[in-house]
């Protein structure tokens, strides 16, 4: 028997209707902060040094804007409109930090519906404070079929992290 929570359902361009909302929840760990680094190859030491970072505008070290703007493409391709979506924009304005053991919601809402399964969705991400950390636009092509999957099994992986150094 499978949880709810394995299954990826999408929302085709039919069922969506202007003003259609959704919501995606991460937050940032020290692991993911730097398999993002590694991933991306951005080592700035914002977000990877702390001693660095202490001396900057922010005190402490920051997220990857496009960490946030990665949970966006997340949420548009898991939550909606899911599987078989094909993202061609999206505009980013970053508003505040993201910092480590941030809780990010991700909110979604349908603008415009446009011809040739085309939907314009507004993008709010915010921390838990609720304080709005990025603003946008994405533009989507939504599935036109149906779909239900399986959520795919990703392998955990971890950081060995060296002990203090003293």
């Amino acid at each position: 028997m499978s949880d709810s929570l394995d299954i990826l359902e999408n929302i085709t361009y039919d069922e969506l209707q202007e003003g259609d909302s959704a919501t995606y929840v991460r937050t940032l760990t020290e692991d993911e902060l730097v398999l993002f680094a590694a991933v991306s190859g951005d080592v700035n030491p914002v977000h990877l040094d702390s001693e660095f970072a202490a001396e900057s505008m922010f005190r402490e070290r920051i997220a990857h804007g496009m960490w946030s703007g990665s949970l966006i493409s997340a949420a548009l391709a898991t939550v909606m409109p899911g599987p078989g979506s094909i993202y061609l924009e999206q505009s980013l304005s970053f508003k505040r930090p993201v910092k480590l053991d941030d809780t990010l919601t991700i909110n979604l809402k349908v603008i415009s519906k446009e011809r040739k399964n085309r939907v314009i969705f507004s993008c709010d991400v915010r921390n838990q404070n609720d304080e709005q950390v990025v603003i946008g636009e994405a533009k989507v092509i939504a599935p036109t079929q149906k779909m239900t999957f399986n959520k795919p099994r990703l392998p955990k992986i971890t950081i060995e992290h060296e002990p203090p150094a003293g």
